[in-house]
């Protein structure tokens, strides 16, 4: 739980782990749609690949990053769910709830 707290508690971090949610990227790609430089990025994929939340697969010479595990993707889409309906002022009730 703390690296997963750790990815995000980064805005790239998140966003990246979000865009790659959505696909895997190479990161010249990923830099672009960020609008980060590709240092700056390769740092954040080396975060989320130590955390063990992104893999890295050769293709020839070039590298795709992407999703470690398809349930990080559910619970990273759960999360946002949670994130957006809070921001909302849907605060959540019932169990749990404080």
């Amino acid at each position: 739980m703390a690296r997963f707290g750790h990815a995000l508690s980064d805005a790239t971090r998140t966003r990246l782990l979000l865009a790659l949610r959505e696909a895997p990227g190479y990161p010249a790609e990923l830099a672009d749609l960020l609008g980060v430089s590709r240092q700056s990025l390769s740092n954040h994929l080396a975060c989320l690949r130590d955390c063990g939340l992104v893999v890295s697969v050769p293709e020839g010479r070039r590298v795709r990053y992407e999703i470690a595990d398809a349930r990080l993707s559910h619970a990273l889409g759960d999360l946002l769910g949670v994130v957006l309906a809070v921001a909302d002022g849907h605060v959540p009730t019932g169990k749990g709830a404080r």
